[in-house]
């Protein structure tokens, strides 16, 4: 079961110093399946820079959403998605920890990001 009825998510940009932790913020609480830590998501989502506010990958933009296993994706969103309903929308504010590194060969090592998802399915 896919829900495809959201918009592309606009972020707001952050006052204050970037989080040492992940944050992990509901916008829209889903009522379908919910995500474990062992699922299989197939998510919409926008990435922004916390910094400066650039936009670095979004799937909107590619018109189509990703579906991938979750361990398979950075801690960030190992650690928070899981818990989320299916047509939900989270907001995660991921540290360098928790994302790319915080140094390295990465473009966006040593960079907190923030990301909204819109959790479309799960198995």
């Amino acid at each position: 079961m896919t829900e495809n009825a959201k918009t592309k998510p606009e972020i707001e940009f952050p006052d204050g110093p970037a989080p040492a932790a992940l944050e992990i913020v509901d916008i829209e609480v889903g009522t379908g399946a919910e995500a474990l830590a062992g699922s299989t998501v197939d998510v919409h989502y926008l990435g922004v820079e916390f910094d400066s506010g650039d936009e670095f990958d979004s799937s909107w933009s590619r018109g189509e959403s990703i579906n991938f296993p979750l361990r398979a994706l950075i801690k960030g969103w190992q650690d928070g998605i899981p818990g989320m309903k299916v047509g939900g929308r989270r907001k995660l504010i991921v540290p360098p920890a928790q994302a790319y590194g915080t140094s390295g060969g990465h473009p966006l090592s040593g960079k907190t990001l923030i990301f909204v998802i819109d959790l479309l399915g799960v198995s």
